[in-house]
């Protein structure tokens, strides 16, 4: 339905949409094993039906506003995302979160994409606090938050069961007045 540009190398935000869940699942399939490295979203899309209904969840979402799921697009090809995993407009908290396919990864397109929805939860939403949740393993989400001009609340140690093993995860953040002073918003 619409397309914002995240510059001028054509890579653009959209929705995505339950409608899309072929391609979700295409994309999934190629970046499988990357981006498994650090969240669950490889495990839980695993074919069409799982695709299907991991977009209608966000839909429903976003219809009761308590999140949101958009697809990163470079020349017309779905290579990640970023979403809103939880979104209280009430107490102006949401989290952010995202992943990425190894092809479109080093080129600032999650920076860039976090950065515009960002901007409309504190802008047009008037979320105060936006989080960031990241394993204290992955160094390029936790760059990311850093480009944002998040801060590092704290760590939760060992808070994550995944795959057998138990991650500390970093709770970064970004409060609406340091986001407008950070120059960080559009």
């Amino acid at each position: 339905m619409y397309a914002i540009p995240l510059g001028d190398d054509g890579a653009e935000l959209r929705p995505l949409e339950p409608w899309r869940a072929a391609e979700f699942l295409a994309h999934m399939d190629r970046g499988r094993e990357f981006i498994g490295q650090h969240i669950a979203l490889p495990d839980v899309v695993t074919d069409l039906e799982s695709s299907r209904s991991y977009l209608r969840a966000y839909a429903e979402k976003a219809a009761a506003d308590v999140g949101r799921i958009y697809g990163i697009w470079t020349d017309g090809e779905l290579v990640g995302g970023v979403l809103f995993r939880t979104m209280d407009v009430e107490q102006g908290n949401a989290e952010v979160g995202c992943w990425l396919e190894p092809a479109a990864a080093g080129k600032g397109l999650v920076t860039r994409a976090a950065r515009v929805i960002i901007d409309w939860a504190v802008e047009e939403r008037g979320v105060h606090r936006v989080e960031w949740v990241v394993s204290a393993e992955n160094a390029a989400s936790i760059a990311v938050a850093q480009r944002l001009g998040m801060t590092k609340d704290g760590v939760l140690r060992e808070s994550y069961s995944y795959r057998g093993k138990r991650l500390d995860m970093e709770v970064w953040s970004v409060l609406a007045p340091e986001w407008r002073a950070g120059g960080q918003a559009h």
